[in-house]
């Protein structure tokens, strides 16, 4: 089965080269992130557009808009990525600069960081963004849930604050990345709810394989996540991801596969992206 992972990260940020090290003890470089590709027959990553101006600094209000991928000066083939915005950068020459990259093949959605940044979904300040993804008929990714940093404020990535711009920009599609972990119930309705807002299943672990085992075998840990998988009655709107480098690739595969039932794999690990991001069609 090919497979497509919608949702992992190929940028110079230092909590990632922690984590990498320390905790998913995978390679975090272009060599790396090949290999482990190669090794899981997946065809396609999206990386989520971030960059980080001062050591440690993220979220960091000078970052830039729009932000890309850079980790190395080598970006792999086989991945694409979805432009950052930062909130506190987003004057008349921001969004100009914006717009142009939107024309860059590589480009394939737009991707907002709530609870990195203390605005809401539906704050005023993100209205220009979602009329850029209508008019480039490109989706908008949402952080939600819990935040990897202790400056980040939760009230602002819960995904119920989805659900008004789901309603408000009908004409655009969404995906609550993480499912809104630990939130999942509450992220099913909104999602269950809208036609255009999808789900990403990245994130949800933290560590290495053994790591990735422990949790899959607890009896309680992801309880709250079938519930939620299960209230939603359509496993179509969800998509597979793996917020590398916090996961090794090919274990948390494994974990997805085990809590989607067989019969919708296609769906979740390829179908559905390509729903979701018509842009990317070209590089399969």
């Amino acid at each position: 089965m090919k497979i497509i992972d919608a949702h992992m990260h190929f940028s110079e940020i230092e909590s990632f080269k922690k984590t990498a090290t320390d905790l998913s003890k995978v390679n975090y470089s272009y060599d790396g992130i090949v290999k482990e590709y190669e090794d899981a027959n997946v065809v396609l990553g999206i990386g989520m557009g971030l960059v980080e101006k001062e050591k440690e600094g993220f979220p960091d209000p000078s970052s830039p808009t729009p932000m890309g991928l850079d980790l190395d000066a080598r970006i792999p083939a086989s991945i694409v990525y979805c432009v950052g915005v930062n909130p506190y950068q987003l004057e008349s020459q921001d969004l100009s600069d914006l717009e142009k990259t939107l024309d860059d093949p590589g480009v394939v959605g737009i991707k907002i960081y709530l609870g990195y940044y203390p605005f809401y979904a539906y704050d005023d300040v993100y209205q220009p963004i979602y009329k850029l993804a209508a008019k480039y008929e490109l989706p908008v990714v949402f952080h939600t849930g819990d935040t990897y940093s202790e400056r980040g404020l939760l009230k602002y990535s819960h995904p119920l604050t989805l659900d008004e711009v789901a309603v408000q920009h009908r004409d655009v599609n969404f995906v609550m990345a993480h499912f809104g972990d630990p939130w999942t119930l509450d992220g099913a309705e909104v999602v269950y709810k809208n036609r255009n807002m999808f789900a990403d299943l990245s994130g949800l672990v933290v560590g290495t394989a053994a790591d990735i085992k422990r949790y899959q075998d607890s009896p309680r840990f992801f309880n709250h996540l079938r519930h939620a998988l299960t209230f939603t009655d359509n496993y179509k709107k969800f998509l597979f991801g793996t917020d590398w480098p916090l996961v090794p690739v090919e274990p948390y595969i494994e974990f997805v596969k085990d809590i989607i039932p067989k019969g919708y794999h296609e769906d979740v690990f390829y179908n559905t992206a390509l729903k979701v991001f018509p842009k990317i069609e070209k590089y399969l």
